[in-house]
């Protein structure tokens, strides 16, 4: 089997191997994969840090070791927090321009390494801390929705979960209905800043999951990443004052990595 990581930005994961295929997420720098299939053009692949699957361009990502996969999988390495920064290689000083969430291999003041390159980095680096979970949830602010995005150029409602949680060390699946499977369930009243809130359709079909920051106000992704009202039915619109999703469960997210 090999493995392989992302060495750009954000790289498109596709549902099939063809440009024209729905992209069902991204992938951010440093994060690293099993390659499962390969096809003309495209590799099938499936992601150490929330075991999805999907399809990626070849050219576009680096093989690394087993050796090296085992390394990124089994150490804690720094997540970046400025929303757009760049590394710098030292041998061809290249930029590589990264995003908030890029993963740093093997960091050590100030510099990466991938194989035989070498960058530095002089931006933000995030917490880990869960003390953090609303304050990061506010650098989405205003992200445009991206269905399969995860950037703050756009983003869809569970990436924006997955990568505030992450940001803050805590590790949830990249899917709505996957992330309602996990944590503390808890009643309404109970809420607490950074909670997880998960919300149904009309087909009683979980859709759609946001944070909450206090027990009358979330923030998720619906159109943009926006403030909304929050009580026992589900979202208000803070402007046209209606419902616009069901509620269904409050999670308290526990599972740490």
């Amino acid at each position: 089997m090999e493995y392989g990581i992302c060495v750009l930005g954000i790289v498109p994961l596709r549902k099939e191997p063809k440009d024209q295929s729905e992209m069902i997420s991204q992938i951010l720098f440093g994060q690293h994969f099993k390659i499962l299939e390969v096809k003309t053009k495209w590799i099938y692949i499936h992601l150490a840090s929330d075991n999805y699957k999907g399809w990626i361009c070849s050219k576009q990502y680096q093989e690394i070791t087993y050796e090296d996969f085992e390394n990124i999988s089994l150490n804690r390495f720094p997540l970046v927090l400025s929303n757009y920064s760049f590394l710098e290689c030292l041998d061809s000083k290249e930029l590589v321009p990264i995003s908030v969430g890029a993963i740093l291999p093997f960091y050590n003041n100030g510099i990466i390494k991938i194989r035989k390159r070498k960058y530095i980095f002089k931006g933000e680096i995030s917490s880990l801390s869960k003390d953090d979970i609303i304050k990061y949830a506010f650098k989405f602010l205003n992200t445009p929705y991206l269905w399969g995005g995860k950037g703050v150029l756009g983003i869809d409602c569970s990436g924006f979960t997955q990568l505030v949680y992450c940001l803050c060390g805590i590790t949830i699946p990249r899917d709505a209905f996957q992330q309602a499977e996990i944590g503390k369930k808890v009643n309404f009243k109970s809420i607490i800043p950074g909670d997880l809130i998960v919300f149904i359709n009309e087909n009683n079909r979980i859709h759609h999951v946001g944070i909450a920051i206090s027990n009358d106000q979330i923030i998720h992704a619906s159109g943009k990443v926006r403030i909304d009202l929050l009580n026992n039915d589900g979202i208000i619109h803070a402007q046209s004052n209606e419902l616009t999703h069901r509620l269904h469960s409050i999670k308290r997210i526990l599972r740490m990595t």
